[in-house]
């Protein structure tokens, strides 16, 4: 079928096409992929998006499998209302092409852009699975979380008067900083909420997962980061 041309371009005679390079290979799941179709492409990957004020961010990870995103793992940081916009978008993502995903209304602008900058290193082969054979399972991307399903956060304070406060790493929640070296009491919130589902008693979940960083008993004095 012909497309709608101008007068011009009707008038012109036509020029047989020379060269018939089809699109270049990119690396996909251990294979070298020629991209035609949203169903040429597979890959797991992460990104991160921010809205335009910048007071939040989002990681996104994805794996597209064929097309189609068969896993969405959605982590949101610095704005509450960013926490229920993630909660959407992780049941919006799933099941959808790629295409359909980045055309659609994922709430919040930092996702959103996440999604955005996603799909770009999807579709020119630069995922992390881009040289792993047959790429990862479905649920790679609850290894991210670690055992507690818990994103891993680091929060830290500080401030010239009163030096720096440790309340959150990778360890878990900061309950007291040991000062002399400061060392630190943290308790693993993942664990703590798993064993209280389990129907532990809360007291007793706090106290079984809740350990120290360093020598802290050895701690000249031990302070409350939120509140000394």
């Amino acid at each position: 079928m012909s497309c709608m041309c101008s007068e011009e371009v009707k008038r012109m005679c036509p020029v047989t096409k020379g060269a018939k390079h089809g699109p270049a290979p990119i690396p996909e799941e251990g294979k070298w992929v020629k991209a035609k179709e949203i169903t040429d492409i597979s890959g797991l990957t992460h990104g991160v998006g921010w809205c335009a004020p910048q007071q939040g961010a989002c990681k996104l990870t994805l794996n597209v499998k064929k097309g189609i995103i068969e896993e969405a793992l959605v982590e949101t940081l610095g704005c509450s209302g960013m926490t229920h916009s993630a909660a959407m978008a992780a049941e919006v993502l799933s099941g959808k092409t790629l295409l359909e995903a980045l055309n659609s209304d994922l709430v919040c602008d930092a996702i959103n852009t996440a999604m955005r900058e996603l799909f770009l290193q999807i579709v020119y082969g630069r995922t992390q699975t881009a040289f792993s054979e047959n790429g990862l399972p479905v649920g790679a991307g609850l290894e991210d979380l670690g055992k507690g399903l818990r994103s891993q956060v680091g929060t830290m304070y500080s401030t010239k008067e009163k030096g720096v406060r440790y309340l959150e790493m990778a360890e878990g929640y900061v309950l007291e900083i040991g000062l002399a070296r400061k060392y630190d009491q943290i308790t693993n919130f993942g664990k703590m909420m798993d064993a209280i589902r389990k129907g532990i008693d809360p007291k007793e979940a706090l106290e079984k997962n809740t350990g120290t960083y360093g020598r802290f008993n050895e701690a000249v004095k031990k302070i409350n980061p939120r509140h000394e």
